[in-house]
């Protein structure tokens, strides 16, 4: 199967962006796992690492896989504060036609996307992995403490932010090369509250949103810390709904346009 690399100039059929900081070890068997995934597929993809920071060795480990995988892109910009900032870089430098950010500890799998497809049929650009509704998988289940402040979270963002939707933070998001293209420059929030953001940000251009259950595995060794985690979700939480109410994103996207329109 033909693939497109970063150096044809085409652009692929499907971009996978995965941010990366110290993931040497989980990073290599999802690479395999991606590379094996794509090998089958009839699509051009590129897969496309965003290197925050990292003091490990995953920059070797990733060249290595860049030898025998030719749709591999390795980006280590300057590194910035957090997952949310190292997505935006990707969604918003590089192409697709689909445009698809995942863990690099491959908690959700790549093959999933094959349950994104029929949304797109639909007319749907946003397409978000849930955990949380009828048909996903969740195997290796968190603590009892965990899955209640996820859940207690998630029923605040549906009050306050984004009703109706059950799980705005699963790493697993594709959207068109459209609304990837209007959202992440608009994006603030660098760190885990980012999916709440460009959710809400989707809402504000009226995209539909699609929530397609997933398989999700929990793969252990978390940086997260559950009550610092969810502190700062909330006030991040309470951030993006506030420039809702002011309309600060709103001017933010008029000058988008209109810088646009300029060019």
């Amino acid at each position: 199967m033909e693939h497109t690399s970063h150096s044809t100039g085409e652009r692929p059929f499907l971009t996978v962006i995965i941010p990366t900081r110290n993931e040497a070890e989980r990073i290599q068997p999802t690479l395999k796992d991606i590379h094996a995934y794509l090998e089958k597929q009839d699509y051009t993809a590129q897969v496309v690492i965003i290197e925050n920071g990292s003091t490990d060795n995953s920059v070797e480990v990733i060249q290595g896989f860049q030898k025998t995988m030719d749709e591999l892109v390795l980006d280590s910009p300057r590194p910035c504060p957090g997952k949310g900032c190292a997505v935006k870089i990707g969604m918003t430098k590089y192409d697709g036609e689909w445009l698809l950010f995942m863990d690099a500890d491959n908690a959700t799998p790549l093959r999933e996307v094959e349950k994104f497809w029929a949304a797109t049929k639909e007319g749907y650009e946003v397409i978000i992995g849930s955990r949380h509704i009828k048909g996903s998988s969740i195997t290796a289940d968190q603590p009892w403490y965990r899955r209640l402040l996820g859940r207690s979270a998630n029923l605040l963002i549906q009050v306050l932010l984004l009703p109706g939707i059950k799980d705005t933070q699963a790493g697993f998001k594709m959207f068109s090369r459209d609304a990837a293209k209007k959202i992440f420059p608009l994006q603030s929030i660098d760190r885990w509250g980012f999916d709440m953001e460009i959710l809400a940000l989707a809402k504000m251009f009226a995209y539909k949103i699609k929530e397609v259950p997933i398989e999700w595995h929990d793969v252990g060794e978390s940086r997260l810390r559950p009550v610092k985690a969810a502190i700062g979700t909330l006030s991040e939480l309470l951030t993006i709904r506030w420039r809702l109410l002011n309309g600060s994103y709103r001017r933010a996207a008029n000058k988008q346009t209109t810088a646009s329109h300029d060019a």
